[in-house]
């Protein structure tokens, strides 16, 4: 029991570094906005927080429990900080809509493979960070956000920002747009193990 509370808990901070970024995202914009987004993963890194995206490219055999309470623990974070995005006099909920629109546009299958483009910068970005080179990480960040390429966790508080009324007439679209989300980041997240498999570590 201790186990999975220390990575509920690690994971919700996790979420909540994310949500901050994203609100900082929402807030600034453009390139601005997504260089500031670095901030959460850099921060996630330095307290060596549970983050889904940092995490799936590394987990081993019998380890996908630990990383399912790990998605858990970040949108709940995420849930925490969209609560200051929602009493913000900032038009955030709009800005977010439209990110879920735009989703929503191009549809599941094509958003999840996009999202693997983020996991394979994640992994990448983490990789290197884990060995005290940041460079990579401050490129990978804007990277992955001007490129289109979504990661589950910034959306999952774009999504928790977003007015309730349009998550309503939505659900079922949303819930399996983020399901291939969450999918799309895992497999690119996973890429080098997958394309590298029997071959020594890079």
């Amino acid at each position: 029991m201790g186990k999975f509370s220390t990575i509920f808990k690690s994971s919700v901070l996790a979420g909540i570094c994310i949500g901050i970024a994203g609100f900082g995202f929402l807030a600034l914009g453009g390139v601005v906005g997504a260089v500031m987004f670095a901030f959460g993963l850099i921060t996630v890194v330095c307290y060596k927080l549970k983050l889904y995206t940092g995490t799936a490219g590394f987990i081993v055999k019998g380890e996908v429990g630990d990383l399912l309470l790990i998605l858990l623990g970040n949108i709940v974070g995420c849930l925490l900080v969209s609560l200051l995005a929602r009493v913000s006099p900032m038009p955030l909920q709009e800005s977010a809509q439209k990110i879920l629109e735009g989703r929503l546009a191009i549809g599941p299958v094509r958003a999840g493979l996009l999202a693997i483009g983020c996991g394979f910068l994640m992994t990448t970005a983490v990789t290197f960070a884990r060995r005290n080179q940041w460079l990579p990480l401050l490129f990978a960040v804007p990277m992955f956000i001007l490129c289109g390429f979504p990661h589950c966790i910034a959306d999952a508080f774009y999504y928790l920002t977003v007015p309730f009324s349009f998550i309503k007439e939505n659900i079922g679209s949303v819930l399996l747009l983020y399901i291939c989300l969450v999918i799309g980041n895992f497999i690119g997240c996973n890429l080098y193990r997958l394309i590298m498999i029997g071959e020594e570590k890079v």
